[in-house]
């Protein structure tokens, strides 16, 4: 067992293979999203979210990045599609 980052209750541990799932999926989300060509903003929006970072300040918050942001929270891949050449 791997102990959270934040936490080092019980139902906060994770083990090795989730975490590795984790980490493949957020792996396979960029090099989608850059293969895809899927605008910048939204890119740095999903990584940020998927690895919950603060999101910017309010006024640097483009829809591109809000998007992403929301999407990465969420582990979602399935809007990639709909910032591509945007």
């Amino acid at each position: 067992m791997v102990v959270g980052e934040f936490c080092d209750h019980e139902e906060c541990m994770a083990t090795d293979w989730e975490l590795k799932q984790v980490n493949q999926q957020y792996y396979d989300g960029i090099g989608k999203m850059e293969k895809m060509g899927v605008n910048q903003e939204y890119i740095q929006g999903w990584i940020g979210g998927f690895i919950q970072n603060p999101k910017r300040e309010e006024q640097r918050i483009t829809e591109a990045y809000g998007a992403g942001y929301e999407d990465g929270e969420n582990k979602d891949d399935s809007n990639f599609g709909n910032w591509v050449g945007k």
